[in-house]
């Protein structure tokens, strides 16, 4: 293709590109910002992976754009195409990858398998595109999208993005269902995504806009279809994510090792006097420095029937494997691991790895009644008194959070450990600090 001809191919996609975003801009106001936030530009995209080898026909989720979470890229040709197929196909496309932005897709392409990621977010948006009933984006196809979701609904419950991973994990489709669905609801490609630590800046800029579309929400969609599946998907992308392995570092307490202390030993004078007077150095060094190491803390597991046993016991290696590995981990240890339910059902004490091992390997959960938190901190208190404990840093406690919580700071750190976020459970106490971990982080990295 001629230069010329390639400039005009640009100008005319570039116009159904303009008409769509201010389409969009007519339609969904509060989304204005996130519209200002995801330029435009001409772009020949490539089929760079399995995923992306779907034949462009009507329905099948043709790739027109991709974004890197900074530019809308699109493939001018095949911007033309579908507008002249269905004008409103292009403005469905643009709030597909608009809605990727919003919901951070792209930021969290370093889960283990990029196949289901890929299409748990394309199902995700499609489905919010769904539930929004805009006229602007309406396709002949969507009865059909429609039918199926309902059906996924039923298995999945919501259909966020993050609980549709989960579910193809732990069900993947076949080939001819992933097909299917590949159909119905792939609208860009996804070439462009990259790991969050590389979009960085870009990441805290769309969760800036994330946070602005909640709150203009509330103002702007009273009564309007979509607005509840939106603020599910909003919740999901914009709730706070922690480093497990860094919120542990809150379970150290300052003890003796013996180690060699290198800040207060200088090597000048111990070396001189081993080359002047043959082997007698001027210093000795300390044998012993004060690490922050962990030492003593316990581990409450909730064992009410919510709880299974498998993620239990994931969680429980993944706290104990992530002590181990650090520097932080004294060899003299002081663990409980606690079973309760709404009464205390066992207490195993851990004190080197053998114990944790045989405790993973013949130990049993007890309980699967209802939630009471109060009777572990209640025990734990009785062992501090009967002088179990030293200097007791920390307590775990890993929960569907379904429970009565204690009134009284224990006077120690308290960590509430929870599989999801969900907002009909009650906020636990001031004095603790809750955590959200990912079922899929709690299993070893199997890359």
């Amino acid at each position: 293709m001629d230069s010329g001809k390639k400039g005009q191919l640009e100008e005319l996609a570039g116009q159904v590109m303009r008409l769509a975003h201010d389409e969009l801009l007519i339609h969904l106001r509060f989304f204005d910002v996130a519209l200002a936030g995801l330029k435009l530009a001409p772009r020949v995209l490539g089929n760079e992976t399995a995923q992306e080898s779907v034949p462009p026909e009507k329905g099948s989720g043709t790739a027109i754009m991709a974004t890197d979470g900074t530019v809308c890229h699109y493939d001018p040709a095949g911007v033309l195409k579908a507008y002249r197929r269905e004008p409103r196909e292009v403005a469905r496309t643009l709030l597909h990858v608009l809605l990727h932005c919003i919901f951070l897709h792209q930021f969290q392409y370093e889960k283990l398998d990029q196949e289901a990621w890929n299409l748990a977010s394309d199902i995700a948006v499609e489905n919010v595109i769904q539930d929004m009933q805009l006229s602007a984006v309406v396709l002949e196809e969507d009865q059909d999208r429609a039918r199926k979701f309902r059906i996924l609904k039923e298995d999945c419950g919501a259909l966020t993005a993050d609980k549709l991973y989960r579910y193809f994990r732990h069900n993947p489709p076949t080939p001819g269902e992933r097909e299917e669905w590949i159909k119905l609801c792939r609208r860009d490609s996804h070439e462009l995504w990259k790991s969050a630590e590389e979009l960085i800046v870009s990441q805290e800029q769309w969760k800036k806009i994330s946070e602005r579309v909640k709150a203009d929400l509330k103002s702007f969609t009273k009564g309007r279809a979509g607005a509840e599946t939106i603020e599910k998907n909003l919740e999901e992308a914009t709730r706070d994510r922690y480093d497990y392995a860094d919120i542990l570092r809150r379970f150290t307490v300052t003890g003796e090792d013996i180690a060699v202390n290198d800040d207060e030993f200088d090597y000048i004078y111990y070396t001189y006097g081993l080359k002047v007077y043959g082997n007698v150095p001027l210093v000795e060094p300390l044998e012993y420095k004060e690490l922050q190491k962990v030492k003593e803390f316990v581990i409450a597991i909730d064992t009410s029937a919510s709880c299974r046993g498998s993620v239990v016991r994931a969680f429980l290696n993944k706290t104990y494997s992530i002590l181990k590995g650090t520097e932080n981990f004294f060899h003299k240890i002081n663990v409980h691991i606690i079973q309760c339910d709404q009464e205390v059902q066992s207490d195993t004490k851990i004190t080197c790895d053998d114990d944790f091992e045989t405790f993973m390997k013949y130990g049993k959960l007890k309980g699967f009644g209802a939630t009471d938190f109060r009777p572990v901190f209640a025990y734990v208190e009785q062992l501090r008194e009967q002088g179990e404990f030293e200097n007791l840093k920390g307590l775990i406690y890993f929960t569907d959070g379904y429970g009565i919580y204690p009134e009284k700071n224990p006077g120690y750190d308290v960590i509430f450990a929870f599989l999801e976020e969900d907002e009909h459970r009650m906020p636990v106490p001031p004095w603790s600090l809750k955590v959200i971990l990912e079922e899929d982080g709690l299993a070893e990295d199997k890359r």
